[in-house]
């Protein structure tokens, strides 16, 4: 096992009662249930997430809790999770209230969860580049920061979980250099000769390929490690016609692809210097906020198919719901003319452009020997009780039951 001892001061085992997770008999398959939610938990200034979720009743807290509660993920990604190191040992301290005065609160009759285990982990979100990454012609500001962000760590993400996690084994990628991918689509100024040439040579040497980062989260499933491999890759727009948020979301897509393929790995290094991707065969569920949907929207034609085309990615049951439909049909505008089935849905995103329209764009995708044994988007019908909790954020919760062997 390597040693990552630098990841733990962000990581935390928080309470030693696990009564959902019960001893498993070795060799026994597991049906975990994996999910990923962009729960819009982020806030305009750094502390405020702190200080809205140091008491109880957050409106939109108390509805993304709900959710969470009502779909009991057993590992769960929230992207949009503003990082903080304020808790004891340098944990989250955001993390730690949300737990303790949202998840472990019921709400209606949806009955209170418990996460035992949390990761979170810096993003490049906010963290100044010094240099002019937007040409805009002034360095400073969100758009010259390593990942957008108004401060240091907004838009971040946590993991969630009620198995144990191998945190001495968590790698994070957040500080590997785009221009370290082998083909990598660095984006191109339109106004010159020179391919490629939207970024400076300096530039090069110091830009981060994650927006926000990309984790090895190992969850230790019966005898069994899952690699839970999480990630938010950067919206495809708010560029021009050089395309560099869409080049940079395509290869973060394209990141997850080739760290799970051992003939393509060996490029990719870790924030502790360690090079490849997990060990052939290892079990992973990959999970996060894409912002690429297969068929519609602005992303680079075939991202998304990096991953659902993939050889080792199981696919073969995609989560819906009937909220999707509903949505597409009754807010009507782009969604008419949408070429994807709206029953795969993951964001109900404006319907006039510039906006694109519902999409799919939230993904949890597990190994192909890994058996997806139901699955589902949150997204009830406007009919259902439940209805309103949606309004949380313009993102669904994705989850799937996936059976991992012995």
């Amino acid at each position: 096992m390597r040693d990552r001892t630098r990841s733990l001061p962000v990581a935390v085992m928080a309470g030693l009662t696990i009564a959902a997770v019960v001893p498993l008999a070795a060799n026994a398959s597991v049906q975990v249930r994996f999910a990923t939610y962009n729960a819009s938990l982020n806030r305009f200034n750094a502390g405020d997430l702190i200080a809205q979720l140091s008491t109880p009743g957050n409106l939109q807290a108390d509805k993304v809790a709900e959710i969470i509660q009502r779909t009991r993920p057993d590992v769960l990604l929230v992207n949009e999770f503003d990082f903080d190191d304020d808790g004891p040992g340098g944990t989250s301290l955001a993390a730690k209230l949300f737990q303790d005065n949202y998840l472990s609160v019921a709400h209606g009759t949806a009955a209170p969860i418990s996460y035992p285990y949390r990761f979170v982990a810096p993003s490049n979100t906010g963290i100044p580049s010094g240099f002019d990454l937007d040409n805009s012609g002034a360095v400073g500001g969100p758009n010259d920061a390593f990942g957008f962000g108004f401060f240091e760590g907004q838009f971040g993400m946590t993991v969630f979980s009620r198995y144990p996690i191998d945190f001495d084994s968590v790698r994070t990628f957040q500080r590997f250099l785009w221009k370290d991918m082998p083909g990598a689509l660095l984006p191109d100024d339109p106004s010159t000769p020179q391919p490629a040439d939207w970024y400076s040579p300096q530039e090069l040497d110091i830009f981060r390929l994650s927006s926000k980062s990309h984790w090895d989260v190992p969850i230790e499933v019966g005898d069994q490690t899952v690699h839970f491999l999480v990630s938010h890759p950067t919206p495809p727009v708010f560029d021009g016609p050089e395309d560099r948020n869409g080049t940079r979301n395509h290869d973060e897509i394209r990141f997850w692809a080739d760290y799970i393929d051992p003939t393509r790995s060996s490029y990719i290094v870790d924030d502790d210097g360690a090079a490849g991707g997990p060990e052939e065969g290892a079990p992973f569920v990959i999970a996060g906020d894409q912002n690429s949907d297969p068929v519609d929207g602005d992303s680079i034609p075939g991202s998304a198919q990096l991953l659902l085309e993939h050889p080792l990615i199981n696919t073969r049951k995609t989560p819906e719901s009937p909220g999707g439909p509903e949505q597409s049909r009754l807010q009507g505008g782009l969604n008419l003319t949408h070429g994807g089935d709206p029953a795969f849905d993951t964001a109900d995103f404006g319907d006039t452009p510039p906006e694109p329209g519902n999409l799919r764009v939230d993904y949890v995708l597990p190994q192909r020997r890994i058996r997806i044994e139901d699955s589902s988007v949150f997204w009830p019908s406007s009919s259902s009780a439940l209805f309103p909790l949606v309004a949380a954020s313009d993102h669904r919760l994705v989850w799937i039951d996936a059976v991992v062997p012995g």
